[in-house]
């Protein structure tokens, strides 16, 4: 199991994204300041889940979010396999990011204008090396209570998932591994989505003409002009045949579970409740 962690400057929006990559037991979290940018990553979460074709094409590990400084967690938080900072850190914060790994862990972080690696070696050695130089706005500093303290940020528990969720994950895995071994045992790959091509931007000879004392640019089409523009046509006729040709792609895990003899409504929560 896995623990990443994303930090700041709203990288919440891209928890989703790693999510495939961890698998279903892993933990995703994510700890952004502005709590608007936390609201539309959980609007992003959201829509991929209920819409993404290749949601049910992976096993997924569903991230969670919290509103707060990342300079402000609280020392007595879990620690993370990966983490990553999408602010600049300053130098004497360096240690405090660092203690958010686990021995073996990685952290990749800004700090003096150089993207810097980080991996835990023990429980009081780290090795680093600069991967390149960038530019990054600073982490916003922690402000203090009524006290003369920063308030700490809790992080999302690492909770056991319960026996429910358990069950929906290896029913789905196993369903999925039988449609793969169906589809190996009929000689069918899994069809990657076609690649599109990238619209190429037409670029004009000018000529300049005298009008009195006045030197004025006038637009003149050459041949490779036209000879793109005859391209582009015959690419946009193509495109418009292939969509009318390629049927939609077919869910077969969807299948498969509209198929069990369960009630409806174990057959919605096995698929996300998604309608697609």
């Amino acid at each position: 199991m896995q623990c990443l962690l994303h930090a700041s400057s709203s990288v919440c929006t891209r928890c989703p994204s790693l999510s495939p990559a961890q698998g279903p037991f892993g933990i995703n979290h994510g700890i952004e300041l502005h709590s608007d940018v936390v609201e539309y990553a959980k609007e992003k979460l959201e829509s991929f889940i209920k819409n993404s074709d290749s949601f049910d094409k992976f096993e997924f590990c569903e991230p969670a979010f919290v509103v707060g400084n990342c300079l402000q967690i609280a020392s007595d938080s879990h620690q993370y396999d990966r983490v990553y900072c999408g602010a600049g850190v300053q130098k004497d914060h360096e240690h405090y990011m660092k203690i958010l790994l686990k021995v073996g862990g990685i952290l990749v972080m800004p700090i003096e204008d150089q993207l810097t690696q980080i991996m835990r070696t023990g429980q009081n050695t780290w090795e680093s090396k600069n991967i390149l130089a960038v530019s990054f706005a600073p982490l916003v500093q922690p402000s203090k209570n009524d006290n003369g303290k920063p308030d700490s940020v809790g992080l999302p528990p690492c909770a056991v998932r319960n026996l429910q969720d358990l069950a929906r994950i290896y029913i789905r895995r196993t369903l999925r591994n039988f449609i793969n071994d169906e589809m190996q045992a009929k000689g069918i790959s899994q069809r990657a989505p076609p690649k599109r091509k990238r619209k190429r931007v037409k670029q004009r000879i000018n000529t300049y003409v005298f009008v009195g004392n006045q030197l004025i640019p006038q637009p003149l089409d050459s041949e490779e002009d036209e000879k793109m523009e005859e391209d582009e046509e015959g690419e946009e006729r193509e495109r418009g045949e292939t969509q009318k040709l390629e049927e939609p792609p077919q869910n077969l895990l969807r299948e498969k579970i509209m198929r069990l003899p369960l009630p409806e409504s174990l057959k919605a929560y096995l698929t996300y409740f998604r309608e697609k």
